[in-house]
């Protein structure tokens, strides 16, 4: 069967011929997953080494690996195989090797010049995973060393310019058009007042009854899979419902790729890995959800929750096409027609916990990010908490270099909490628990039950009915070199407190609710077996820092707390801000974080803890209402948008980060908060710039401007907190003549003009003044003539004086 990128396979040689790297953007169903990487077998550059095909899912690369394997008429492991973490289809014969993204990352770590590999594909980078833009960023250090090494980056929407940025000018861009039908769109509004599972079965099946073929459904997650399944079971039970998603063993997943042999009518119901690299056969029918489920997370928190939002432009195009892959299609989507979308989706980097990748970038040996070419830049911010968890378990040091302990951890394929756990817990003689606790930790589909040894207990006593758990938990064993056998579960709450020291928490005076060793409180419900523990570990926390839910908890002992970490036997001074009393408290206690083991009254305030108490109080409460400060953060936060980095960012978390730098020095002597909010906030904020910027400040975003009337007025820089243009309020006839919007910020961004009638009532908003006179201002001036006789209305308001006056002068 001919397929698009067919056409385009010359070209693709002959780019990767000449140079090391290209760029291939190709359109959905045009073949590129399967069809470029059997045909870079042949190319004289790849003869002599492997290819590593590059796939953002496990489904994916199972199922492309399989398809092309079929293409050749061999077995997996012969020509064409797969490797992903925990499981492997390669032989000595392999030239083709499906990987998942971390797995590229460890080969690369294992061996930097990747020897033997020839080049590598990176498929469908659309998706901006984290996993991704790294493997890109270290391969791309590796062509410093291996010229010879091709890198080939794929995808059916690409932001070619910014990789161009990143690859190189030069890089050659193919392009290819795809194999779609014409797909009919059609959107049906749900109610959220009513059953969501039944409406949705009701538009599937109205679109069945119109439309031939199978049906594909993309929906969030596997609870709204089997919600939706359920509903159609009861509903329309001579239907074939199959789940499609990376829970599912590979027999399954293949079973719902291809048509019935039975010659049924089916529905895959499917997250959103059916939205690229696999087709589902004999599907004419998507039914999209509009909603897809990422994980993001919060580094202050140090929390990840899953959000549900709605899916972007760039996705909803990618799900539509699969409803044209075979034949003329229908795409019926649950959200109203003029609902936005936003064009693309948020680059993973920019939303992850980023302590893996701070992991990796120690193990490559960098220590500022910028020394790699990426994608998209690591946020400092995210980087930075990332680092800061890697040096609270030991792994990197002061520097972020790699310790003794980070190097062991380095063997290990799991998250830096996890390999810190796995590679200390053979100081405690616990290496066969702590690799069964890891694997139940990282296993899917696990009901979130919150009694974590039960759930353990359940495993080991019958390894046979948790298959997959099994595997990894055995995996883990060979590389720890012990069996599997646990004889004493009694440190598994230690071994969860070396992986999650910010998560140990102290339960408070009532039942349930718990102190987190690392700030904010954390809640069981009250009949739970740990809700009366003294001391417990919260393996999964879900929700903000204030209140988050604790589950896969596991009790620990005071004595096994201050035998691992030494740090609770000091005393140190604490002081807290007390709304009740309305000022500092203080004392000495000794314990883990928020944890307190023990506490005495203090004597004395040490004036450098107490400035720090008002500093942390004051990142809880958020800074005081200033208008000063607003105005003053407003003409940065412009210059930092339109000039770049050499401007500071003032938002809230960057000015509360930075508080010990520029309010930290001023408040010596002052130990209540209301005599913070008495300082001259925006004189300190000023203050705390470097001389040159201060003194190019009111050239670049003026306080306040002249206009042609000769008055000058305040610009308010308030609205530029939120991305807007600043503001300038005027009377409409102070502003004749005037043939251009005023502009500020060396003429990056223009000032928009409120102009006001001579009652100071707002006529028209504009940032573009001489399209104002030339249209609307004819409208204003018929009905604002009448109402104010005695101020000028002239028909030609660019060829008149501006005044400030109230009235015509008197002949």
């Amino acid at each position: 069967m001919t397929l698009p990128i067919d056409a385009r396979l010359d070209a693709i040689h002959a780019a990767l011929a000449d140079h090391s790297r290209a760029l291939l953007v190709a359109e959905p169903g045009a073949g590129k997953t399967t069809r470029v990487p059997l045909s870079l077998l042949d190319a004289p550059w790849a003869r002599e080494g492997r290819l590593l095909l590059l796939e953002p899912r496990r489904v994916a690369a199972r199922l492309a690996a399989g398809f092309m394997a079929d293409q050749l008429g061999e077995r997996l492991g012969e020509t064409v195989g797969y490797r992903m973490r925990g499981e492997s289809r390669v032989g000595p014969a392999t030239r083709l090797e499906v990987v998942t993204q971390g797995v590229l990352t460890r080969m690369l770590q294992e061996d930097p010049l990747l020897e033997g590999v020839a080049g590598i594909l990176f498929d469908e980078f659309h998706e901006r995973s984290l996993e991704a833009d790294l493997g890109l960023a270290l391969a791309l250090d590796a062509q410093t060393v291996r010229d010879d090494l091709r890198l080939l980056v794929m995808s059916a929407t690409l932001d070619v310019e910014a990789l161009l940025g990143v690859l190189g000018q030069e890089t050659p861009v193919i392009e290819c058009p795809g194999r779609t039908f014409l797909v009919e769109t059609r959107y049906r509004t749900l109610n959220a007042r009513q059953e969501l599972p039944a409406q949705q079965a009701r538009a599937l099946l109205d679109a069945m009854a119109e439309q031939q073929g199978d049906a594909l459904v993309i929906l969030p997650g596997v609870a709204e899979i089997r919600r939706l399944a359920a509903e159609l079971a009861s509903r329309a039970p001579e239907l074939l419902a199959l789940e499609l998603h990376g829970r599912l063993p590979l027999d399954a997943q293949r079973r719902a790729l291809r048509p019935d042999p039975e010659g049924r009518r089916r529905v895959v119901l499917a997250t959103a890995i059916a939205e690229s690299s696999v087709t589902v056969d004999g599907v004419r029918l998507v039914v999209d959800a509009g909603r897809e489920r990422v994980p993001v997370f919060q580094p202050r928190s140090g929390l990840t929750r899953l959000e549900t939002r709605r899916v972007n432009r760039a996705s909803a195009d990618q799900r539509r096409g699969r409803a044209g892959r075979q034949g003329p299609g229908l795409c019926v989507r649950l959200w109203a027609e003029e609902q936005p979308l936003i064009a693309h989706g948020e680059p993973e980097i920019r939303q992850a916990d980023l302590a893996p990748l701070a992991f990796e970038l120690a193990r490559w040996g960098i220590t500022d990010a910028h020394q790699l070419a990426w994608a998209t830049p690591p946020p400092a911010g995210p980087l930075a908490a990332g680092r800061d968890l890697l040096r609270r378990l030991g792994l990197v040091d002061d520097a972020d270099h790699l310790t003794e302990l980070g190097r062991g951890a380095s063997r290990w394929p799991t998250h830096p909490r996890l390999a810190a756990m796995l590679e200390r817990a053979g100081e405690r003689r616990a290496s066969a628990l702590a690799c069964a606790l890891v694997a139940l930790l990282e296993e899917r589909g696990v009901d979130q039950e919150r009694d974590l040894e039960r759930l353990l207990q359940a495993r080991l006593g019958a390894p046979r009915s948790h298959r997959q758990w099994h595997r990894d938990a055995e995996r883990l064993a060979r590389i720890a070199g012990v069996a599997l056998e646990v004889s004493d579960p009694s440190p598994l709450g230690e071994l969860l407190a070396i992986a999650y020291p910010e998560r140990i928490a102290q339960r408070l005076e009532s039942p349930g609710r718990f102190r987190l060793a690392g700030g904010g409180h954390a809640t069981l419900p009250e009949g739970h077996p740990l809700a009366h523990t003294e001391l417990l570990v919260a393996a999964e926390l879900s929700g903000e820092a204030s209140g988050a839910r604790i589950f896969r908890a596991v009790a620990l002992s005071r004595e096994r707390l201050e035998a691992l970490y030494p740090e609770c036997a000091e005393w140190r001074t604490r002081l807290e801000w007390s709304d009740e009393q309305g000022g500092l408290t203080g004392e000495e206690v000794r314990g883990l974080g928020a944890v307190v083991l023990e506490r005495r009254a203090l004597q004395a305030l040490p004036p450098g803890a107490v400035r720090q108490a008002l500093l942390d109080a004051l990142r809880r409460r958020g800074l005081p209402d200033s208008e000063a400060l607003t105005q003053l953060r407003g003409r940065l936060a412009l210059l930092h948008r339109t000039l770049g980095d050499a401007w500071p960012e003032v938002s809230d978390e960057a000015l509360l980060e930075g508080l010990d730098d520029w309010l930290g020095p001023h408040l010596d002597g002052i130990r209540r908060l209301d005599a913070v909010e008495r300082l001259p906030l925006g004189r300190l904020l000023l203050d705390s710039l470097d001389w040159p910027l201060r003194g190019r400040l009111d050239e670049l975003v003026p306080e306040r401007l002249t206009v042609p009337s000769g008055a000058t007025h305040r610009v308010d820089y308030a609205p530029c907190l939120t991305g807007k243009p600043p503001v300038l309020a005027v009377k409409l006839q102070e502003c004749f003549g005037w043939h251009v919007s005023p502009r500020v910020a060396e003429g990056r961004e223009a000032v928009l003009l409120h102009l006001l009638s001579p009652a100071r009532r707002p006529l028209q908003v504009t940032a573009d003044l001489a399209s104002f006179w030339a249209g609307g201002y004819a409208q204003v001036r018929r009905e604002m003539r009448g109402r104010y006789p005695k101020h000028p209305w002239p028909e030609d308001p660019m060829a008149a004086e501006a005044s400030a006056r109230t009235k015509r002068p008197r002949v």
